[in-house]
């Protein structure tokens, strides 16, 4: 609801700064994919978000689970009579480390693992992610999905399921995307959240030993994000390499670099590597 209220103010105010409350994009990147699709499912937000990207956090599954409101209410309410907290007054008068701290003993203490995630609560979310874009109920608007090739799992089927559901569905675009450059450096591979050093283009700060066409790489991909943000699609206002993804299509682009430049594919059978945890 934090998030909602930052669209709902950027929606409301930015034209003062010379923006287009018509023209909002959002994007996130493992939990904070999943808060994009929660952003595209409930209906305080959903008419706020003008295009969006979800970067590793899966498609159509039921891979994210929503809590039912007295399931989390419940579930809480046995760990506020753990630490002997008895009102929500008290909860609130903790420091955020000190809630961190207490959700932490509580789990090794109990092994109950009190989950951070959507709850159906019927304000903010009526539906799980999966549920609202089966029932055509999510923002009806372009999307971006994908994942890297080693990442936590495999998610080229509900992504797959997706862009094919979103083209069944709408005359708006869905994209699908594999990141598959295996960082040079170590053998951690193409790993969770290795395709941040692209797309904020900061390998500067990072002590692997980019190349050539890694930079290469990252322009391309800041280009795909920013065109996306701007038109609705990544290759800005024409046709480029990136091509929708369609039931008679249903392809992903291969994001990869050599030594010296990138290179980018289309393919209907991205290769999933496996998770490789070492960073």
């Amino acid at each position: 609801m934090d998030q909602a209220a930052a669209l709902k103010w950027i929606y409301d105010n930015i034209e003062q700064f010379g923006g287009d409350p018509k023209n909002i994009t959002i994007f996130g990147q493992s939990a904070g994919a999943g808060s994009v699709q929660s952003l595209c499912s409930s209906p305080i937000s959903k008419s706020l978000v003008s295009k969006a990207i979800s970067m590793s956090g899966g498609g159509l599954s039921n891979a994210r689970p929503a809590a039912r409101l007295d399931s989390a209410q419940l579930n809480n309410k046995k760990m506020m009579d753990y630490f002997g907290k008895a009102t929500l007054d008290d909860m609130r008068a903790l420091s955020f480390d000190e809630l961190i701290q207490m959700f932490q003993k509580y789990t090794d203490a109990t092994k109950i693992r009190i989950g951070w995630g959507p709850v159906i609560d019927n304000y903010f979310l009526k539906k799980t992610f999966y549920d609202a874009a089966m029932a055509k109920e999510i923002a009806d608007i372009p999307y971006m999905f994908g994942f890297t090739a080693n990442d936590l799992g495999d998610m080229t089927k509900p992504i797959s399921d997706f862009a094919g559901l979103r083209a069944t569905q709408s005359t708006k675009p869905a994209y699908a995307y594999l990141f598959q450059r295996q960082l040079p450096g170590d053998s951690s591979g193409a790993f969770h959240s290795s395709d941040l050093w692209y797309i904020f283009h900061s390998m500067r700060h990072s002590w692997r030993p980019f190349t050539a066409g890694d930079k290469e790489l990252s322009v391309q991909m800041v280009d795909y994000w920013t065109n996306f943000a701007k038109f609705g699609n990544p290759n800005g206002k024409g046709e480029g390499v990136w091509k929708r993804y369609t039931t008679q299509n249903p392809q992903f682009l291969v994001m990869d670099a050599d030594g010296n430049k990138a290179q980018l594919m289309m393919t209907a059978s991205p290769m999933y590597k496996g998770n490789v945890m070492r960073r």
